[in-house]
Order: C-alpha cells, then sequence, then structure tokens
C-alpha cells in the first residue's frame, strides 16, 4: 500500500506517577531523517529512539518531541540535582572570573536549567520503557496516517494515468491524418517555389520524412510506463523511487513525442499529457 511522506500523529500514556507524551511530524525527504527532542535526563535513550523508528519508517524528514512530566500528588516534592547544579555553579564561576561585570545567576533562573531538578520517580527504567512502548503506539499512528495520505495519492496518481491512456488513445487514429496533411503540405511548398522534382525522388524523401516523424514507438512506450506505474502502486513497499523513475522515463517519452508531431491538434495533446505527468512527478516526490 502506498505510504506518503507527510503526516503527524501524537500518543499519550499516563503511569502511577508520571506521564508520556509523544508528538511526531513528517515532511518529505529523500532518505529517513530523524530530529529527537528529549529531556535530558533521557538523552541516553536517542539510539533506541531511532532504531525503532528505522523499524517502522523508511523515508522521510521526521521530528520528535518527547515530553514527560510527574502526576501532580503523585511524589512528594522535588529535589535538587547536586551534580547538575555543581556543574552549572562551576561554569558561573568561570564566566565571573572573565567577566566580572556579569550579573550572577538568581534563584529562579538556576532552577529553569536543565538537569538541576530531579523530579523523583522519573528517572526509573520503568519510565524509559514506557517511552519506548508510547513510541510504537505513536508510529503505528504515524504510519497510518502516511498510508492514508498515500492511498489519496495512489488515485490521484491513477486518474492522471487514466487521463494520459484517455489521450493516447484519441492520437492513434489521428496520426494518418495528420502524415497525409503534412505530405500535402510539404508537395504545396515545393509547388509554390515551382521547384521540380523527381516523383521518385520525392517519394524517397517524403517515405524518410514520415519515418523521422513517426511516434509509433513513443506512444506504445507510454502505454508501457502507464502499466508500470500501475503494476508500481499495487506494491506493498517503498515505492517513491521507482515512481520517479518511471514518471522520468514517461516524461522522455512524451517530449520526443512532442518534438516529432508536425500537427496543430495532436501538439496541444501532448502539451496536455506534458502538464499531467508534471503533476504525477509533484504527487510522486510525496510517496515514501
Amino acid at each position: 500500500m502506498p505510504s506518503s511522506m507527510t503526516g503527524f500523529a501524537s500518543a499519550e500514556l499516563s503511569k502511577d506517577s508520571f506521564r508520556i507524551v509523544w508528538e511526531v511530524r513528517s515532511v518529505n525527504h529523500r532518505f529517513l531523517d530523524v530530529s529527537l527532542r528529549l529531556p535530558e535526563e533521557l538523552r541516553r535513550l536517542e539510539p533506541r529512539c531511532k532504531e525503532v523508528i528505522g523499524t517502522v519508517i523508511r523515508r522521510g524528514k521526521l521530528e520528535c518531541n518527547l515530553r514527560i512530566a510527574g502526576i501532580a500528588g503523585a511524589n512528594a516534592g522535588v529535589g535538587l540535582h547536586q551534580e547538575g547544579l555543581d556543574h552549572l555553579l562551576d561554569l558561573q564561576n568561570v564566566v565571573l572570573q572573565r567577566c566580572p561585570a556579569a550579573e550572577p545567576l538568581d534563584v529562579a533562573a538556576i532552577l529553569r536549567w536543565p538537569g538541576v531538578l530531579e523530579e523523583p520517580g522519573l528517572l526509573s527504567e520503568q519510565v524509559e520503557e514506557t517511552a519506548i512502548e508510547t513510541l510504537v503506539t505513536v508510529l503505528d499512528a504515524l504510519h497510518a496516517s502516511r498510508e492514508r495520505e498515500g492511498e489519496r495519492l495512489a488515485l490521484l496518481l491513477r486518474q492522471r494515468c487514466e487521463s494520459i491512456a484517455s489521450l493516447v488513445t484519441t492520437i492513434v487514429p489521428k496520426l494518418p491524418d495528420a502524415e497525409r496533411h503534412y505530405r500535402a503540405k510539404l508537395t504545396e511548398r515545393l509547388e509554390r517555389f515551382d521547384l521540380k522534382a523527381d516523383s521518385e525522388r520525392l517519394e524517397q524523401e517524403l517515405v524518410l520524412v514520415a519515418q523521422r516523424f513517426d511516434v509509433s514507438e513513443e506512444l506504445d512506450r507510454l502505454s508501457s510506463h502507464l502499466r508500470e506505474i500501475e503494476a508500481t502502486l499495487s506494491m506493498d513497499e517503498a515505492i517513491g523511487r521507482r515512481l520517479d523513475f518511471i514518471i522520468q522515463e514517461l516524461n522522455r517519452e512524451a517530449n520526443t513525442f512532442a518534438s516529432k508531431i508536425q500537427d496543430e491538434e495532436l501538439t496541444r495533446a501532448a502539451v496536455e499529457i506534458k502538464v499531467l505527468i508534471e503533476q504525477m512527478r509533484e504527487q510522486a516526490q510525496n510517496l515514501e
């Protein structure tokens, strides 16, 4: 099932003494790029979190924010983290030695400094496991959100494939008339300039011109690429890069077709095909 790279999800889980909240946003990216914002006391979980994310998400730029808080009344009081406080005060002494005119930290500033306050019970193994458990939940929700968006994009891609196929179907019967019209235009041009040409030689040249402007192979390849896109949309894997390559080939054939065509009506159809392909390219870039 196609999956978009754009989505958002949040998950919250409360235990006896604390609450875990994850928020995850995802946007387009060529590869998997994960940015984690974790509380200082849970920084050591970063490698494990990225490993868990990599098992669910394959492409996209993810911003993951974890918040953790004690539940009011669940623990008695808040303590100071002595090592964090000592480190902060040492830093203050260094600054004051270099800049004697600097204002010392007040109590409020000290208490706001990361790692100074220590909430009882929030550094336990249970907190870490709950954070990972909630991360799995939010990733499942994000994946479901991205799949819903992926289904919508796949529908739009199929609609544009159908539109291109319909245009190709209308083009094919018009090719013989377009060729006859072009031959007549060349003959008329010769007559206008009163140029006498050997009829056999002229016919040979017209045959060469017809071969040069033959677009049957381009139309066949366009149809083949459309079938390949449909098959790719049915795959249960990451398809974004594959689709991007196929659409590049689709665009190449459309450009060749447009450059060969010498008929006004068919040129308009070629332009419409190229517009539809560009829309498909933009949509495919959002797929994982």
